[in-house]
């Protein structure tokens, strides 16, 4: 596979990332920002080429090598800078633009239209796809994070076992023996590493596991693997931003009852009008009185969508202490991770890192050029491992072969097949066919395409 070449237009907290990541996957990638300052810190961080000035300056555009580009990227702090910088970039002969797009206003009525008209590849929104990623998790309070494949049919649930869980000290054979609910444990993460395990791998206290099941063998299941899976009818949002209108809605619309926290007044009365049937309260939620005034340690979920990520984890804190059965916190540092963790905070979002994988994803099927296409990524385990959903065509070498006949590279798992819209977990015996699509775990391996995954 080769080296994409790409444009990255702006260098605030999602550039950085996208660099990052994009640099780590082997690509060509060129920053432009109009802060010399931010750029050249950037630049020597990354090692990547540097133009200072506009992302809509054709000139600028120029010298960061528009014209040979596959990708431009903007993501500066204006939705219509970045519409503008990709439709001026595909005008100059960029293949591929990618604009985020973040105002609520296009994205409720017209992003459609908007992404049509001005030919962009994708349009992303962090905060929507961070409301997104809450929703689900709310859906099952006892995982710490839970991702979709291939309309609902898989979910990868991830649990982490605590002092009292049934599964500590249990041998995976034993657990599928006492059950016959048709799933797979995929990867295990302990001691900050990561293992694809197999039938003799015994849990331990504080292991974390990732489940994959569809959705009827989940609810199976779920008395064993301590996963409570109902809906969650009260949730507590601190927070009046974007997230929370998306989260808000997407939780009312299931029959939740939401109250919202916000101490800026303006912020609080434009929620009001914007959002029928949450509650408003327009105070401090640093303020701990106030919080259980107005029922934390009623709610079933409690999630911090502040603006500081300080904030949220202590106040995250407090709402667990009280009792909260679920708690999530929006951390966008990665270096606050740890401290989340070690406060007992299990479900942290990051609008930025969840963005940045969804480019991952795009950039990597676009590298394919053998039509095993990746059409899903998410990163599982903490950005350890990876579960990726692939297409898989007639240019596959190992159809219609034994899962059992195939030599892996290690940590490589085959974790699903979906065939004409029938669920498979896999064993030895099972086979890929042409037009199936395939889920694969993945740690320590950067999988470009299906056949990445034999030795």
């Amino acid at each position: 596979m080769y080296a994409l070449k790409i444009i990255v237009i702006g260098c605030g907290s999602t550039g950085k990332s996208l660099i990052e990541n994009l640099v780590n996957e082997g690509h060509d990638v060129a920053l432009i920002d109009k802060d010399p300052v931010s750029l050249d810190e950037a630049v020597n961080a990354f090692d990547v080429l540097g133009v200072c000035g506009i992302g809509t300056d054709c000139e600028v555009l120029d010298e960061a090598g528009v014209s040979h580009a596959d990708l431009v990227i903007s993501v500066t702090g204006s939705d219509e800078l970045n519409m503008l910088a990709c439709y001026i970039a595909k005008t100059l002969g960029a293949k591929n633009t990618v604009a985020r797009i973040r105002d609520r206003e296009y994205n409720d009525k017209s992003l459609g239209f908007v992404q049509q008209q001005l030919q962009l590849s994708m349009a992303i929104n962090p905060e929507l796809s961070a409301a997104y990623s809450i929703s689900k998790i709310l859906k099952f309070p006892s995982a710490v994070n839970v991702d979709t494949f291939t309309s609902h049919k898989f979910e990868i649930v991830e649990i982490i076992l605590k002092e009292g869980s049934p599964l500590i000290g249990t041998m995976i054979l034993d657990l599928r023996k006492h059950s016959t609910a048709n799933f797979l444990i995929c990867a295990v993460m302990r001691n900050d590493s990561v293992i694809i395990p197999d039938g003799r791998f015994v849990f331990e206290d504080g292991d974390r596991i990732a489940v994959i099941a569809s959705p009827a063998e989940l609810n199976k299941i779920s008395r064993v693997l301590g996963l409570l899976h109902r809906r969650t009818k009260d949730v507590m949002i601190l927070g009046a931003g974007r997230i929370a209108y998306y989260l808000s809605r997407m939780l009312l619309a299931s029959g939740s009852k939401v109250t919202v926290v916000d101490k800026n007044q303006v912020r609080c009365s434009s929620f009001s009008e914007n959002v029928q049937g949450a509650t408003v309260i327009c105070g401090d939620g640093a303020n701990q009185d106030m919080l259980l005034e107005e029922g934390l340690e009623q709610t079933d979920a409690f999630v911090s969508l502040t603006g500081h990520d300080e904030n949220n984890i202590l106040i995250s804190y407090f709402a667990s202490s009280q009792g909260v059965p679920k708690v999530v916190s929006k951390v966008n540092r990665p270096e606050f991770l740890p401290i989340a963790s070690k406060l007992g905070i299990d479900t942290v979002i990051s609008p930025i890192q969840i963005i940045t994988d969804e480019i991952v994803r795009y950039v990597r099927a676009l590298q394919n050029s053998l039509g095993s296409n990746v059409e899903k990524l998410y990163k599982i385990m903490d950005g350890m491992a990876e579960a990726l959903e692939f297409n898989v065509s007639t240019d596959f070498k190992w159809l219609n072969t034994p899962l059992k006949d195939i030599r892996f590279k290690s940590n490589i798992l085959i974790a699903g097949i979906i065939r004409n819209q029938k669920v498979i977990v896999p064993n030895g015996e099972d086979v890929i066919t042409s037009g199936d699509k395939v889920i694969v775990i993945a740690a320590g391996h950067r999988l470009l395409d299906l056949s990445d995954i034999i030795a």
